[in-house]
């Protein structure tokens, strides 16, 4: 969802469907103009998801999130345990 709402071509008008795709590729750097909170899971290194929570949150900011949440014990990838960045 995120890659759509940050997408360029979005547009939506009120009552009306949309369809499309998009190819947009967010990496840290980029800035935000449709999102500003992302609830994902804690993602393997070197993923693209890793890198849009990244991109999202700072890469230090999230380092540090995954070092905490290595110490909780969180549960980590598809069936482990979300995150809200606000």
């Amino acid at each position: 969802v995120t890659r759509v709402l940050e997408s360029e071509d979005f547009r939506r008008e009120e009552d009306s469907d949309v369809s499309g795709w998009t190819d947009r590729f967010i990496y840290p750097g980029q800035t935000f103009r449709h999102t500003d909170h992302l609830l994902t899971n804690f993602h393997l290194p070197k993923s693209t998801l890793y890198m849009l929570a990244c991109a999202f949150a700072g890469p230090s900011y999230l380092k540090q999130a995954y070092e905490e949440a290595i110490q909780a014990r969180y549960r980590f990838f598809s069936y482990g345990d979300a995150m809200l960045i606000l």
